[in-house]
């Protein structure tokens, strides 16, 4: 088990204080924030706005859901934004109210924490390693109508891995015949190149909800900025009554107006993960003693085969943190998560596991 007590990665100050270091000497692989840092066109934006802070944000956030609507293609009245896309788990659960879910492990823990703040039953769909925890037509066959909500992480979280469009169809095609709220959570799809997730499909589909994040892409998670999704307007209505009144804070709604304009740093992320990506993953795959999966996102999955090393603990006296997955339901102290971040950084993680594994 790791001896972090945190439930998520990017707890650089847990780690160095439990290792007696400044936080400032740690280079975190555990967070899987893109390493360009927030965009230069957000940044000058903030200084010129500074007095937004000065004001109340508009209580409907307006100019950020026509700026989202624009760039998705969509009525803004199918998108509710929220303080992160962490919030607009919660206010759906509150707002759906589901009374028997099924959520995937391993999988995002927040599902399962929203889902126990109300009176829903909650069962599990485990992935299976022999599968290589890719997700299956068995998912399929546990679909019932007992069921009426369904949370589904795409990529997932840990794994990276994303279910064939085929799969993904016939899932959404089942939860429609039975009745069941399909959530997909896409937080990490703005990283897979030409892949558009669901959205586009959502008018004929009015039981899927598509989880949205611009924290992770814009490496913005101080600012805290998500969204969700639907086809029908009336139930985002609905749900928008659940959601605290200004709970965006105005520099977040200023980088959603912004951002997604700044095609020039969305197409430099997306060539840094092609070549980075795909190195890191290579060259991980190359040592003895770990097991990495293919996953498609800005981290890589992987296993530790060495029964008699902590591998979060040895990598820490190198400086380095990254994820361990031992508190994933399904996963054990053999599993951990990396992140993707600059050539210079990828080769201290790969220097450091060279030198612990060796």
């Amino acid at each position: 088990m790791s001896r972090l007590k945190s439930a998520h990665g990017g707890n650089i100050r847990e780690a160095a204080a439990l290792m007696g270091i400044s936080a400032d000497t740690l280079l975190d692989f555990s967070a899987n924030i893109n390493p360009l840092g927030m965009p230069e066109s957000l940044k000058q934006a903030m200084i010129e706005n500074l007095a937004c802070a000065e004001r109340y944000p508009d209580v409907e956030y307006q100019q950020l859901h026509q700026a989202l609507a624009a760039h998705h293609g969509v009525p803004a009245s199918w998108i509710l934004a929220g303080n992160g896309e962490t919030e607009s788990i919660f206010t759906l659960v509150h707002g759906l109210k589901p009374r028997r879910a099924m959520v995937v492990a391993p999988g995002f823990a927040e599902y399962r924490r929203a889902l126990e703040t109300i009176d829903c039953q909650i069962e599990t769909y485990a992935l299976r390693e022999e599968d290589g925890w890719q997700l299956t037509e068995r998912i399929l066959s546990s679909l019932t109508t007992e069921l009426d909500c369904l949370f589904l992480c795409t990529p997932n979280n840990p794994t990276g891995l994303l279910p064939e469009r085929a799969l993904l169809d016939a899932i959404a095609a089942r939860c429609r015949t039975l009745g069941i709220a399909l959530i997909l959570d896409e937080a990490f799809i703005d990283f897979i190149a030409d892949e558009p997730g669901f959205i586009a499909d959502l008018k004929h589909n009015p039981h899927v909800w598509v989880l949205r994040s611009l924290t992770k892409f814009y490496a913005i998670p101080g600012l805290r900025l998500g969204y969700v999704l639907n086809g029908d307007e009336r139930a985002v209505a609905r749900l928008r009554k659940h959601q605290m009144p200004w709970s965006i804070n105005a520099f977040a709604a200023l980088a959603g107006e912004r951002v997604l304009n700044d095609h020039d740093y969305q197409q430099a992320t997306l060539r840094w993960l092609a070549r980075e990506g795909q190195r890191l993953y290579q060259a991980l795959d190359e040592i003895d003693g770990l097991t990495v999966y293919p996953g498609r996102a800005n981290y890589l999955f992987l296993r530790c085969e060495r029964a008699d090393i902590d591998l979060q603990y040895a990598l820490l006296q190198q400086r380095v943190l990254i994820r361990s997955c031992a508190n994933y339901p399904g996963l054990d102290g053999r599993y951990f998560r990396v992140a993707v971040r600059s050539e210079a950084e990828n080769q201290r993680l790969l220097a450091a596991l060279r030198q612990v594994l060796s």
